[in-house]
C-alpha cells in the first residue's frame, strides 16, 4: 500500500515537471524573436528586411463557370424543291465557302416545266405582234375614213347639191367603225401584253424552282453530318415535320459559343464586350473569348442571367462538345492602392496589420483595411499611402521601432498579369 502511493505521488511530481516544461518551451518560442530583436539592439547589430512598395494596380476577382462549346450558328440543309440527289459534292467533315454547291438534283417535271412556260412565253410575244400588226392597220383604215367623212361634211354644208347626204352617212358610219376596230385592238393589245406579263411571270417562278435544284451553303461551316446521299430523295423542306430527309447538317464552327448561367449576385458585374480567359482541359489550353450577349433577365428558377461567350476558332482546334470554364471578372478595382498577400498579417473581418518601414528606416505597425484579394495581391482601401514600404513575408521576427536596413523586393514579381 505505501509502495503504491509512493508511485503515485512520483507520477504526479514527472506530470507536474512537464506542465512547467511546456509553459517554458511555449514562452521561449513566442519570446525568441523579440529577444533576437532584444540582442540586435544591445549589440548594435541592424537587421536586413524585405520590403516592396505600396503601388498602384488594376486589381479583379474571377468566377470560374463551366460550360461546353456550341456551334455559332447551326443548320439541318434540306432542298426546297422535292428531287433525286443527282451530283453530290460534299462528305463527312467538308469545309465549306458561303454559297458553294452541295448538291445538285434531278427534277424531271420542273425542267418540263420549264419548257412549257418558255413556250407559252414565245406564243404570247407573237399575239402581242399580232395584235400591234392589227392596230396598226386599223389605225391606217380610222385615218382614212375619218378624213373622207370630215372632207365629205364640209363640201355638204358648203354646197349641198353636190354631195348626197347618203354618201355623207355611209362616209360617217365607215368612220364610226374604223374608230371602233381601233378601240378593239387596243384592248386586245392590252390583253395580249397581260398574257404575256403572266407567262413571264410563270417561267421566272419556274425557272426560280428549277435554281432551287441547286443546293448551296447558306453560311461557311463544316458537314458535321450526311444525310442524302447519291440517288436519295429529297422531300421538299416546307414542312414541319422533323421526319423529313435533309440533306446534310451544317455547323459554324470557325467561331464558337459558350452559353454560362451567371448567378444573380454576380450580374452587376457582367460586361458585354469584355475579354474573358477559356480555359479548355481536354486542349490544355487558354483561349481568348469575350462576353457576346446576355438576355438582361434573371431566370426565375435557377436566378442566374443567361450569358454568351464567343470563342474564335480559325483553325478548328476547339470541337463543338467540349468543356471549357470560363473566367469571368468580377468585382474589379481599378488603379487602386496594392499590397502582395505575403505583407499582411489578417486579423479578421477585412482587416489587418503590416510593418511599415519609414524613411528613418524604423518599423511601423499599422492597421489597414483590406479589400479585394487575388492570388498575389490585395488591395489597401486605407493605413497605407503610394509609395510607402512594407516588410514582405515573416513579421514575427521585427518589433515596431526596430532599426532596420531596407532590401527593396521586385515588385512586378507581384503585379498582377494583364493589370
Amino acid at each position: 500500500m505505501k509502495t503504491h502511493q509512493h508511485l503515485s505521488k512520483q507520477a504526479k511530481a514527472i506530470g507536474y515537471i512537464s506542465f512547467l516544461a511546456g509553459i517554458f518551451l511555449v514562452m521561449s518560442s513566442c519570446s525568441a524573436n523579440n529577444m533576437r530583436a532584444n540582442v540586435r539592439a544591445r549589440k548594435g547589430d541592424i537587421a536586413v528586411a524585405g520590403v516592396v512598395p505600396v503601388t498602384r494596380q488594376n486589381l479583379s476577382n474571377t468566377l470560374e463557370i463551366a460550360s461546353e462549346f456550341v456551334p455559332y450558328q447551326e443548320i439541318d440543309v434540306h432542298a426546297k424543291v422535292s428531287g433525286y440527289v443527282k451530283k453530290l459534292y460534299i462528305d463527312w467533315g467538308t469545309h465549306v465557302r458561303q454559297g458553294q454547291l452541295l448538291a445538285v438534283l434531278e427534277v424531271p417535271e420542273l425542267l418540263a416545266q420549264v419548257n412549257r412556260d418558255m413556250a407559252a412565253v414565245q406564243r404570247a410575244q407573237k399575239d402581242v405582234e399580232r395584235v400591234q400588226q392589227e392596230l396598226a392597220r386599223d389605225q391606217s383604215a380610222y385615218q382614212v375614213a375619218d378624213v373622207t367623212y370630215k372632207r365629205l361634211y364640209r363640201v355638204q354644208k358648203l354646197n349641198p347639191h353636190l354631195v348626197a347626204q347618203e354618201e355623207v352617212d355611209v362616209a360617217h358610219g365607215k368612220d364610226l367603225e374604223s374608230q371602233a376596230a381601233v378601240s378593239a385592238d387596243q384592248a386586245a393589245l392590252a390583253a395580249a401584253q397581260e398574257e404575256l406579263a403572266a407567262d413571264k411571270s410563270t417561267l421566272q417562278r419556274d425557272e426560280a424552282l428549277a435554281d432551287y435544284a441547286r443546293i448551296t451553303a447558306p453560311f461557311p461551316g463544316v458537314v458535321t453530318r450526311l444525310d442524302g446521299y447519291t440517288g436519295a430523295l429529297l422531300p421538299a423542306g416546307t414542312s414541319s415535320s422533323k421526319s423529313d430527309l435533309s440533306l446534310c447538317h451544317l455547323a459554324e464552327n470557325d467561331i464558337l459559343r459558350l452559353v454560362i448561367p451567371v448567378p444573380e449576385e454576380f450580374v452587376p458585374d457582367v460586361k458585354v464586350g469584355e475579354t474573358v480567359n477559356v480555359k479548355v482541359p481536354a486542349l490544355n489550353k487558354t483561349f481568348e473569348g469575350k462576353v457576346s450577349l446576355t438576355s438582361d433577365q434573371i431566370d426565375l428558377s435557377t436566378r442566374t442571367m443567361h450569358t454568351e461567350v464567343e470563342v474564335k476558332n480559325p483553325h478548328y482546334e476547339i470541337i463543338p462538345g467540349m468543356y471549357a470554364y470560363v473566367d469571368l471578372p468580377v468585382r474589379r478595382a481599378v488603379n487602386t492602392l496594392a499590397i502582395p498577400i505575403q505583407a499582411v498579417v489578417r486579423s479578421g473581418g477585412n482587416s489587418g496589420t503590416v510593418l511599415v518601414v519609414n524613411r528613418s528606416h524604423t518599423i511601423e505597425r499599422r492597421t489597414v483595411r483590406l479589400g479585394i484579394e487575388t492570388p498575389n495581391l490585395v488591395e489597401v482601401l486605407s493605413g497605407l499611402k503610394e509609395g510607402e514600404q512594407v516588410i514582405f513575408g515573416e513579421q514575427s521576427g521585427y518589433r515596431p521601432g526596430e532599426k532596420v536596413q531596407v532590401r527593396v523586393l521586385n515588385p512586378m514579381e507581384f503585379t498582377e498579369k494583364g493589370a
